[in-house]
């Protein structure tokens, strides 16, 4: 009894907010979206406004994410390679611009695991900070982050082969993505209530 008490109350009112993780990932979606073989430059301008605008407060105040910084950074650098090199030195961006960043997602978010899962760094936003380091919200957000980074490392798969298949791209790159993207968004509404329902019940 004792011990369920203690774990209740380690364990964070919410472990992380859908909103605040899909609104990270609302540049990529952009650049997934707009980007092809002759509107990626103008979709990498996008994602990297909207992920300025959407990050910009939190970067001011120091609060510095590593999927926005991410986010920054490749997309900063895909506006300058637009710009400095010719259209026949970026065919392999042209051709696999979806899959580069999905990838680069997929690699970021699975790199997180081993340093500090990036949904908890949306999650401590939220909780006190003394369950930060308590083991339901740890486990909550490495399966969390886990799960999104399958998500995109097999988002990463589907893109490329939309380009490997032609006669299969709109399923290759719309309908597969958006169903993992509406999984993942489900699984992280669901799976932290259920996980530390399950702790609660866990017998002393």
């Amino acid at each position: 009894m004792a011990r369920q008490t203690a774990t209740k109350a380690a364990m964070p009112k919410k472990s992380v907010r859908t909103g605040g993780v899909f609104l990270s990932f609302a540049p990529w979606i952009i650049f997934g979206v707009v980007a092809g073989p002759s509107t990626w430059e103008y979709a990498a301008l996008a994602a990297l406004i909207a992920s300025i605008a959407l990050s910009g407060k939190d970067m001011l105040r120091g609060r510095l994410r590593v999927l926005d910084m991410t986010g920054i950074v490749f997309f900063a650098v895909l506006c300058v390679l637009s710009l400095a090199l010719g259209r026949g030195q970026l065919v392999w961006v042209e051709t696999y611009a979806q899959v580069i960043s999905n990838g680069l997602v997929a690699v970021v978010a699975l790199g997180s695991l081993f340093a500090d899962p990036f949904t908890a760094q949306y999650a401590r936003e939220q909780t006190r900070r003394e369950v930060w380091d308590s083991p339901v919200f740890l486990h909550i957000n490495r399966v969390l982050t886990a799960v999104w980074g399958l998500a995109f490392a097999l988002m990463t798969v589907s893109t490329w082969l939309a380009v490997r298949h032609p006669a299969q791209d709109d399923w290759f790159n719309w309908v597969v993505p958006v169903a993992l993207l509406v999984a993942a968004v489900r699984f992280t509404e669901w799976y932290p209530e259920s996980y530390k329902a399950r702790a609660a019940r866990a017998p002393a």
